[in-house]
């Protein structure tokens, strides 16, 4: 993993470089432990490089570094889920988007753009694409994952996806495709949590 820090002066005073860095160092633990709440493009922290060995759904895979196991979640996109059993039931298109991820990424050795890490320890990071785009742009341009407009979009990191998202839904790609799409975010809470799951919905297709 490689970490992208800027250098400091040296030529401060003593004291006065004592204080910068203790206020760096306060700044520094807050981020860490803060969820990705950037609008708009986010500076890169780190890289990690590795080979994609796992594809779980549409927007999680696993990196195979020289020093073990990675999972990355991508930044700024939620794509439809997949069944974790029959008390967390996927949602229409969740191993489509699983499977349009996979075509892309499966087997490849790439460099992940990191910005940190999410509640439970992936690290959130950009996918190097064809064209110019990222994955997950890709991923959004093909109609396979939402821009990640939660919480009044403290998630999104590349604004320039919600546009992307309605052209998508204007071409009826992908799960546009299907009328009553609910973003992940609303059935995580509506389905997972409050047991109201849409009716006739099928797990993860299709």
């Amino acid at each position: 993993m490689r970490v992208l820090f800027g250098r400091v002066g040296l030529a401060r005073p003593v004291a006065a470089l004592a204080c910068a860095l203790a206020g760096a160092g306060v700044a520094y633990l807050s981020a860490l432990h803060a969820p990705a709440r950037v609008n708009g493009a986010g500076s890169v922290i780190y890289e990690i490089y590795g080979r994609v060995v796992n594809v779980a759904d549409g927007d999680t895979i696993t990196l195979q570094t020289d020093e073990g196991q990675r999972r990355v979640r991508l930044a700024s996109i939620d794509a439809p889920e997949v069944g974790h059993g029959q008390v967390r039931p996927g949602q229409p298109f969740g191993q489509a988007a699983r499977k349009s991820l996979e075509a892309m990424v499966a087997g490849k050795t790439l460099t992940a753009l990191c910005y940190e890490k999410d509640q439970y320890a992936r690290d959130v990071c950009d996918l190097p694409g064809e064209g110019g785009h990222t994955v997950n742009w890709q991923q959004v341009e093909a109609g396979y994952a939402w821009a990640n407009t939660a919480r009044h979009g403290e998630y999104l990191r590349d604004t320039s996806l919600p546009a992307v998202e309605r052209k998508a839904r204007e071409q009826r790609k992908g799960l546009w495709a299907q009328a009553g799409a609910i973003a992940p975010w609303e059935w995580r809470y509506q389905c997972w949590n409050q047991g109201k799951c849409a009716a006739g919905a099928p797990a993860s297709s299709p």
